[in-house]
C-alpha cells in the first residue's frame, strides 16, 4: 500500500513498545532503512547491551521485534543500516530513540535512552471540565515559571507539574477567573547546540526531542530520581487535580520542527530512521526549513503525519488533556510542494478524528516560509491566535498615541480597533465565528503588557546575540522614557495603558488569552525574547508592590464582568435586519450619541466612539452593555446614547480609575470621559 494512501492503515497503528504476558514488542516505521536493531540494556548498566535483537520488515514499512526483556522499566535503542541517498545517511553505530517512546532516561554520559514505562493510572472518575468557548479565558504560563517564586508553595514543589496543582496555585487561578491553563511546550526538549556554547539554555522548550514523553526536569525531585514513570504519574496527577478543580490544560505542542536541528545537528531518532521520509528536503538533500530552527517535519508523507495524529491521541487520552496549541502551524499544513493547504490531511485528520473529539484546536496561524501569514485562513474547527488584535489594539492605545504626541494627531482612525474589539469578522466572518479568534496582546515571545508600556526599544544583550535576536517591531511605547522612572506623570500614564489594553483584551468579543504575570504588571526589563533565561527574568514575581495588587484585583473584576455579561461574549456574529440566536447585536455611536458615520470611522481626529452590544443568547437572560473608546489624551464630554429600550447606563468600569466606582446616568446625559480610557456601563 502506498505511504500516502491511508492514515488509518492498520499496520500503521500501534506503532512503539507494547507490553503483554510473554514481554513486549516494539514496532517502528522506516521507508529507506535495510535493517533495524534492537538494543536492549542492561537494568543497572544503561551502557551495556543486554541483548539486540534484528527487527523485520512488514507491510507499509513497519518493522517489528519482540523479546521478553522489553518490560516496564527496561532502557532500550533502535540502531538503523541503509544504504546511502541524498536524503539519507545511515549511522549503524547511532542509538536512535524510538519516536513512540513513551518515556526517555539520560545516561550518565547525555545519551538518551527510550524507557519503557508503567502507565496505569487511576483517574477516580474525575472528568474533563469540557468549558464551552464561549466561556473559555486562556491563561498562557510556564509550567515552571509560575510557582518557581511563590512563596505559598512549598519548596519543594516549586517549579514543578506538582506545584501547578497546588492548592495555592488553583486558588490563585480561580479568584483570579481563567479557566484554562495553556502550557507551554511539556514534550522532552533538549538545549540547542548553540547555546549550550554560550551557557545558556532553553526554557520555553520550543526544541523537542521527543513528542510522547513529558519534559522531565519540570517534575520534582523526588519524581525525577525515580524515572520516567513516575514524571508521567506527577503530570497525570496534575492534569487530575486540575480538572477536578474546573480547569482546562491545553499544551503548545512542536511538531513542525525537532531538535535534530539542520544537517550538522545531533542525529536522536527520526534523522537516523528514515530522514528522507521524515523531514522536507530538496532533491540534494538540503533541508527545506519553514521554521527557522533547522528542519521541518514533513507532513506530506503519511508517516510524518500519522506521528503527530499519534501524539495528539496519546496526550489527549491518555494524559486527558483538554487542547492544543500548535506551534507555526502553518508549517504543518503545507503539502508536498510546500504551498499551504486549509483542506491538507492532517488538518483534516485532526478535526474529524473521534478520538479527539471535543479538544480545543488553536493555531499559531503563520511560519517563516514564503507565503507564510495565514490568519483568517484555517479550515472550521480550528481557533487561531488573532495577530491583528494584537497589533491594531497596541496600535490604539500606545503607537497612535505616541505618534500624536509628536505630531499633533494619530495617524489612523478608530475603524481598524473596533474590527478587533467586534470579534474581527474580516477574517472569521464564516460560521466559525468570533470565537475563532484567540485574542491577544501579549504572549510568551515579546515584550511583557507593562514592557509595551515601558520600552520603545527591545533590550535583549543577556541573550548572547548582541541584542540582534526578538522583533524589532514591538508597537509599543514608553511614555517618554525608556525604562524604570520615578517620574509620577510616567508611572501613572504607563498604568492606564496597561488597563487599558487589558480591558481592551477582556472585554471584546472572541476568546481572550491572557499571559501570565501581565495582571501583575510582570516586567523582563525590555527582554523581547527571554526564551533562553530560566531565572528571576522569566518567573513570575509574587512579592508585589500596591499597584501590581490593584491590577490584580482589576483584572480579576474584568474577567467576572465578562462572565457576567452574554453581551461581550457572542458565539456568533450578528447580521442587520434578522436576530441570529447567541450573537450580539452591536450598535455605533459617535461622542455626540449620534450613529457612526464613514467620516467618523476614517478619520484620525475621530478616536472616541461608543457601542451598545446586545446579547441575542438562547440560553442566558438577556443583556446589553455600553462600551466606550476614548484614544484622545484630553477629556472628552461624551453624550450617551437615546437607544430604544435603555432606560440607564451604570458604570462598572473605568479604566482611567485604580479602582471600581459605581455611577449611574440616563439616556442623553453628558459623561465627562478621561484621556486615552475605556469605560463599561450596563444598559437597563
Amino acid at each position: 500500500m502506498p505511504l500516502t494512501e491511508s492514515l488509518e492503515s492498520d499496520t500503521l497503528r500501534d506503532l512503539g513498545v507494547r507490553v503483554d504476558a510473554d514481554g513486549g514488542e516494539v514496532r517502528v516505521f522506516s521507508a529507506n532503512a535495510d535493517a533495524i536493531e534492537l538494543c536492549l540494556f542492561d537494568e543497572k548498566d544503561p551502557t551495556w547491551v543486554a541483548e539486540r535483537v534484528p527487527l523485520v520488515r512488514g507491510e507499509d514499512a513497519v518493522w517489528s521485534a519482540r523479546s521478553p526483556l522489553l518490560t516496564a522499566g527496561r532502557r532500550y535503542s533502535l540502531r538503523a543500516n541503509g544504504p546511502e541517498s541524498p536524503g539519507n545517511r545511515f549511522d549503524p553505530e547511532l542509538h536512535l530513540i524510538d519516536p513512540y517512546a513513551r518515556g526517555l532516561t539520560r545516561t550518565g554520559s547525555g545519551d538518551w535512552r527510550a524507557t519503557v514505562v508503567d502507565d496505569h493510572f487511576d483517574w477516580g472518575g474525575i472528568q474533563k471540565p469540557e468549558t464551552p468557548l464561549d466561556k473559555t479565558v486562556i491563561y498562557e504560563t510556564h509550567a515552571r515559571g509560575l510557582t518557581k517564586l511563590n512563596p505559598a508553595v512549598p519548596q519543594e514543589l516549586r517549579g514543578t507539574y506538582a506545584g501547578l496543582a497546588h492548592e495555592s496555585t488553583i486558588a490563585y487561578l480561580k479568584d483570579l477567573g481563567v479557566t484554562a491553563l495553556e502550557l507551554l511546550p511539556v514534550h522532552q526538549f533538549v538545549t540547542e547546540q548553540r547555546l549550550v556554547k554560550l551557557g545558556l539554555s532553553n526554557y520555553w522548550g520550543y526544541n523537542t526531542l521527543n513528542f510522547f514523553t513529558p519534559h522531565a526536569a519540570w517534575a520534582s525531585a523526588r519524581a525525577q530520581a525515580e524515572g520516567p514513570a513516575a514524571v508521567l504519574r506527577e503530570f497525570k496527577g496534575m492534569v487530575r487535580i486540575l480538572h477536578e478543580a474546573g480547569l482546562e490544560v491545553i499544551l503548545d505542542v512542536v511538531y513542525n520542527h525537532t531538535a535534530e536541528e539542520g544537517i550538522g545537528g545531533p542525529t536522536t531518532s527520526l534523522r537516523g530512521l528514515d530522514n528522507a521520509t521524515y523531514y522536507r528536503q530538496n532533491a540534494d538533500g538540503e533541508y527545506v526549513d519553514y521554521t527557522g530552527c533547522g528542519n521541518t517535519l514533513n507532513t506530506s508523507t503519511t508517516a510524518a503525519q500519522r506521528l503527530v495524529l499519534d501524539s495528539l491521541r496519546y496526550w489527549a487520552n491518555e494524559v486527558q488533556v483538554d487542547g492544543f496549541r500548535f506551534d507555526l502551524a502553518v508549517a504543518l499544513a503545507r503539502n508536498a510542494h510546500g504551498e499551504f493547504d486549509p483542506a491538507h490531511p492532517l488538518l483534516t485528520a485532526i478535526r474529524d478524528d473521534p478520538a479527539l473529539a471535543g479538544v480545543k484546536l488553536i493555531a499559531e496561524p503563520w511560519d517563516v516560509g514564503h507565503d507564510g501569514w495565514k490568519t483568517g485562513g484555517f479550515p472550521d474547527g480550528w481557533l487561531e491566535w488573532n495577530d491583528r488584535f494584537r497589533d491594531q489594539s497596541r496600535d490604539f492605545w500606545l503607537g497612535d498615541i505616541a505618534h500624536a504626541r509628536a505630531h499633533g494627531e494619530a495617524p489612523l482612525g478608530i475603524g481598524r480597533a473596533t474590527t478587533r474589539f467586534s470579534g474581527s469578522d474580516d477574517m472569521f466572518a464564516t460560521k466559525r465565528g468570533p470565537l475563532a479568534s484567540v485574542n491577544f496582546i501579549t504572549a510568551h515571545d515579546g515584550f511583557t503588557l507593562f514592557d509595551l508600556t515601558a520600552y520603545n526599544e527591545k533590550h535583549n544583550q543577556g541573550n548572547g546575540e548582541d541584542n540582534r535576536d526578538g522583533t524589532d517591531n514591538n508597537r509599543s511605547f514608553n511614555h517618554g522614557v525608556e525604562g524604570p522612572t520615578d517620574d509620577p506623570d510616567v508611572t501613572t500614564a504607563r498604568r492606564k495603558a496597561v488597563r487599558n489594553l487589558l480591558a481592551t483584551l477582556l472585554l471584546a468579543a472572541g476568546t481572550p488569552m491572557l499571559t501570565a504575570g501581565d495582571e501583575l504588571g510582570r516586567t523582563q526589563r525590555g527582554n523581547n525574547n527571554a526564551y533562553c533565561h530560566d531565572d528571576e527574568l522569566s518567573w513570575l514575581p509574587w512579592n508585589l508592590q500596591d499597584w501590581q495588587r490593584d491590577l490584580q484585583a482589576i483584572t480579576r473584576s474584568l474577567l467576572r464582568l465578562r462572565s457576567e455579561n452574554p453581551a461581550l461574549r457572542p458565539v456568533r456574529f450578528g447580521s442587520w435586519g434578522e436576530t441570529v440566536p447567541n450573537a450580539t447585536q452591536m450598535d455605533w455611536y459617535n461622542a455626540s450619541g449620534e450613529a457612526m458615520t464613514i467620516e467618523d470611522w476614517d478619520s484620525p481626529a475621530q478616536r472616541t466612539l461608543q457601542y451598545l452590544a446586545a446579547s441575542t443568547s438562547e440560553v442566558e437572560e438577556f443583556n446589553r452593555v455600553l462600551v466606550v473608546v476614548q484614544g484622545l489624551e484630553r477629556e472628552q464630554e461624551v453624550r450617551l446614547p437615546a437607544h430604544e429600550g435603555v432606560e440607564s447606563y451604570t458604570l462598572l468600569f473605568d479604566s482611567a480609575l485604580d479602582i471600581i466606582e459605581t455611577a449611574t446616568y440616563a439616556p442623553g446625559d453628558t459623561a465627562t470621559i478621561a484621556p486615552t480610557s475605556l469605560q463599561l456601563f450596563r444598559a437597563g
